[in-house]
């Protein structure tokens, strides 16, 4: 038989052979039993061989290798795509965008918004999807509910990254910085007859710059008070420098000092007797009073002594 006949032969196989195969592989692509003739994987096999073939019979003596080389890969391809079933794009069962091979979360609602990988995106990146997100925008870091809301252990209306004194008891009232009337936070003095911090003053006052920098909507006034020990002028002068240097400390520490007004008071609002040694380190203090947007005092404030 010569070249031209074989070429016709073979020729014919292939497309005899290969509908065959493109016809099973696309009635069975909806199946998992997908016949193992019909895969694109075999086909691409017998396409190949059934090409090269073709490649050869149809080539001149001195291109013989080159034809079939040539009708090998074309006849490969051919059988590869004709078996696949037409499928040239992968599922995405949930439609979010991303093929499901690829997709770790599959089963997004509709609509929603998904990033490379096919989940909900996260915007603030607090492990709460956007769309079932009530509180977008939370800082980096804070806790929050199921909701995507800051956690308020105490339930007093100020979350525990804004709230100075946590733990407050049911039902009692507060303010801006989430503490009750009169409450004293201790041991943040001063040297003495000075207005430098002692180390475990500035260690408080840590926390304390914290709080007041996730609030940003508050402003305070540091208001100085001191002991009647020395003259009245001294102590008011003291008073003064002291809220000062809690002022410089906060500010220092991330605070925005537009938001800090300092008034010292000397001896002359004592919250217990002078005549003790405990009744003066008491009134050695520093008072945190939260301020309302149009500088009006509101009626709680919080006292660091």
């Amino acid at each position: 038989m010569n070249k031209s006949a074989s070429g016709l032969l073979l020729g014919s196989a292939l497309v005899l052979g290969l509908s065959g195969c493109a016809s099973s592989g696309t009635q069975s692509s909806s199946s998992s039993d997908q016949p193992w003739y019909s895969s694109p994987f075999v086909c691409g096999l017998a396409g190949g061989l059934i090409g090269g073939g073709i490649g050869y019979g149809v080539s001149g003596d001195d291109d013989e290798e080159t034809g079939g080389a040539i009708g090998g890969v074309a006849g490969a391809t051919a059988g590869a795509l004709l078996c696949s079933g037409g499928e040239s794009a992968a599922s995405d069962s949930d439609n979010d965008g991303v093929p499901d091979d690829r997709d770790q979360c599959p089963g997004t609602p509709a609509g929603v918004a998904v990033d490379a990988s096919g989940c909900p995106l996260d915007t603030d990146g607090d492990g709460v999807a956007d769309y079932l997100d009530q509180c977008p925008g939370t800082p980096a870091g804070v806790e929050v509910d199921s909701k995507g809301c800051p956690l308020d252990s105490d339930a007093d209306g100020v979350p525990d990254f804004k709230d100075q004194c946590p733990n407050t008891p049911a039902g009692t009232k507060v303010n801006a910085l989430g503490c009750p009337a009169n409450l004293v936070l201790r041991d943040v003095n001063f040297k003495f007859d000075s207005a430098e911090l002692t180390g475990n003053a500035e260690q408080i006052l840590n926390g304390v710059a914290d709080k007041l920098a996730a609030n940003e909507n508050v402003r305070v006034r540091l208001e100085g008070h001191t002991d009647s020990v020395g003259s009245e002028q001294y102590n008011q002068q003291l008073s003064q420098r002291r809220a000062d240097a809690v002022k410089n400390y906060l500010a220092s520490h991330g605070v925005d000092a537009s938001r800090i007004e300092t008034k010292g008071f000397g001896e002359s609002r004592p919250v217990a007797s002078n005549d003790t040694a405990e009744g003066r380190a008491q009134n050695r203090r520093t008072e945190v009073v939260p301020l309302g947007d149009a500088g009006q005092v509101m009626d709680r404030r919080t006292n660091v002594q």
